[in-house]
């Protein structure tokens, strides 16, 4: 068994109110014996203003807050996921990023946020994600503490295709940092995490931001870990600040796996109109 920790913030509009916020909480998380302990989406800022984010990204070395996170990170002797910084990218572009710190403080993996969230919802809310960040287009999986975890961001969990590859590719846990938008949150986060849990027979966790922030923006919160049979395995019922502890353990994805062969047993066909 590995203890985790996930971290549910309400991410500021500035890396050093984001810092400030952030820090006891990670350290509470060591303290309570995690040894990967992972953030949300937009950990080290959240701004829907355009021109004020383009004006606060940094590059992923220079970030203030994910320069603290590898600090502690080699001081605490944990592994933190930062569950995504945005970020500038190397050709001048920006990037909503995902990053594995080992405990000696170092860059182990990182991944950028593949589906991006452009809709405009019922309430009147709009997003264009796209207008602001590069997609990736690459899928990573990647070794950690917990067992070999497959990176995801937010929106990516409403594309079932990605968390199959990872599963099929031996991913023990897949990481869903989120902002997730109330409504959607409401409606969708809880039954989503399960069935992609179910479907990978894998464990799925979701450090979420939650409650209305700074730029203006409301989130759902309720963090979450689900077991590869699809049973919740810890959970917040609530969008305040806090820690959330779990227990990892790597028999249950092969338990779950061999009761229900999915991964192995799907075929190729040809669709509909083909």
């Amino acid at each position: 068994m590995t203890r985790i920790a996930l971290i549910q913030t309400r991410t500021p509009a500035t890396q050093a109110e984001a810092w400030a916020e952030l820090e006891p909480m990670v350290r509470e998380a060591a303290a309570g014996g995690a040894q990967l302990i992972a953030t949300p989406e937009g950990t080290n800022l959240l701004q829907r203003d355009k021109a004020k984010l383009q004006a606060a990204l940094t590059t992923l070395r220079d970030d203030a807050v994910v320069t603290g996170l590898r600090s502690l990170a080699r001081a605490l002797s944990v592994e933190i996921l930062i569950g995504s910084a945005l970020v500038r990218r190397e050709d001048g572009g920006a990037a909503n990023r995902a990053v594995l710190v080992r405990a000696d403080g170092e860059i182990a993996a990182t991944y950028d946020k593949i589906h991006m969230f452009d809709v405009d919802l019922p309430t009147g809310e709009t997003a264009r994600e796209s207008h602001s960040y590069t997609p990736g287009d690459m899928a990573v999986l990647v070794e950690s503490a917990a067992g070999r975890l497959g990176l995801t961001i937010c929106y990516d969990l409403r594309f079932p295709t990605l968390f199959q590859a990872l599963a099929k590719s031996g991913a023990e846990i897949i990481s869903v940092p989120a902002a997730f938008t109330r409504p959607t949150g409401e409606a969708h986060w809880e039954i989503l995490l399960r069935a992609r849990a179910i479907e990978g027979g894998c464990y799925v966790i979701a450090p979420a931001q939650g409650g209305y922030h700074a730029d203006g923006r409301g989130t759902w919160g309720r963090s979450m870990v689900v077991g590869p049979w699809g049973e919740v395995v810890a959970a917040f019922d609530h969008d305040a600040p806090g820690v959330l502890f779990a227990d990892i353990d790597r028999a249950a994805v092969a338990t779950a796996r061999a009761a229900i062969p999915a991964l192995r047993n799907g075929r190729t066909f040809t669709g509909p109109g083909a």
